[in-house]
């Protein structure tokens, strides 16, 4: 392979500039590291489709994700982050330094930071994409307030729709979710306070076939995938929760990853290969927000301190 910049080493590449990326940047930085992130698209990640963050410290008011992303970008720039736009096409970790390959050609650096994320699952529908924040959504913890006193829909029966579903009980007026099977997939522990709450309903045996708007959503058409029945449910907003796919294809074989393809690396970030380490959504962890990557940026950059610091040494002798 060809390197960009051949004659630069990096300390550190970051691969995605969503909130772990850009932390791990900031600290890095002001750590003395030469850093890149490398972002296929703008900073931010699906944090930044995300129209009003509530829940993340400091603003009091609330932010909108793209303009989170920006300041978190801009403030580990102002510590001599570099940022350049590419999609990373595959990597090499297993060599010294790591190459890391992009649309515009190919990076060195002696560690890696994994943040690329994990996107949500799509329903596959018509307009879908066109209509995210116009009643579209897939984070009820970050997009719920917006359905007070609505009606909404949840599609899935996974553990992650299972617990929008309650948490948007708390919100909306009216709560349907629809399920492909006749049951949840969901752990016991969610099953006894949705048939409880009286403003859930459901909708076995179906799936959504259509999503219905005027400027926003307005309802959506499901089909009894027994029966083949249709009908019509009118609503204010969607939430898709049938699963997340992280984003690893790029990785190939070389780190080990769990049955669901997050990769495998518990709080302190560290990966099966040394000197990689694991950021965000991408790993395998009980909670996914943006307050939990930002958590694992700062880790991982410790954990890195750690690694160059014992192949500084190394050298030495």
């Amino acid at each position: 392979m060809t390197a960009l910049n051949k004659d630069i080493v990096y300390d550190m590449i970051i691969v995605g500039g969503g909130p772990g990326g850009y932390t791990s940047a900031l600290y890095a930085a002001r750590a003395g590291f030469n850093v890149l992130v490398l972002e296929k698209f703008s900073a931010g990640g699906q944090m930044a489709l995300t129209h009003q963050i509530d829940n993340y410290p400091g603003f009091e008011d609330g932010i909108d994700g793209f303009s989170l992303a920006d300041k978190m970008k801009k403030q580990a720039e102002r510590f001599g982050a570099r940022s350049e736009n590419a999609e990373v096409i595959k990597v090499n970790l297993t060599v010294n330094p790591k190459e890391i390959e992009t649309a515009k050609g190919t990076f060195l650096s002696k560690t890696v930071l994994l943040a690329a994320g994990a996107n949500p699952r799509e329903l596959g529908v018509d307009k879908e994409t066109e209509l995210i924040g116009r009643g579209v959504a897939y984070c009820a913890s970050c997009d719920g307030m917006f359905y007070r006193g609505k009606t909404v829909v949840v599609v899935g029966g996974g553990n992650t729709a299972a617990a929008d579903a309650i948490l948007l009980s708390r919100i909306a007026k009216k709560v349907i979710i629809v399920h492909r099977r006749d049951t949840l997939k969901a752990t016991r522990i969610y099953h006894e306070p949705l048939m409880n709450a009286e403003n859930v309903e459901f909708k076995w045996d179906s799936t959504v076939t259509e999503l219905l708007y005027e400027d926003k959503i307005t309802g959506v058409k499901i089909k009894n995938v027994k029966t083949g029945e249709e009908s019509i449910i009118d609503c204010d907003g969607v939430f898709v929760s049938v699963g997340r796919k992280p984003a690893t294809d790029f990785l190939g074989s070389q780190l080990d990853l769990d049955e669901n393809g997050y990769i495998i690396a518990d709080e302190t970030t560290k990966t099966s290969i040394p000197g990689v380490y694991a950021v965000g959504d991408i790993r395998t962890k009980q909670l996914r927000q943006v307050v939990t990557a930002v958590s694992d940026g700062a880790m991982a950059v410790h954990s890195a301190e750690e690694y160059l610091a014992e192949e500084h040494k190394g050298s030495e002798i």
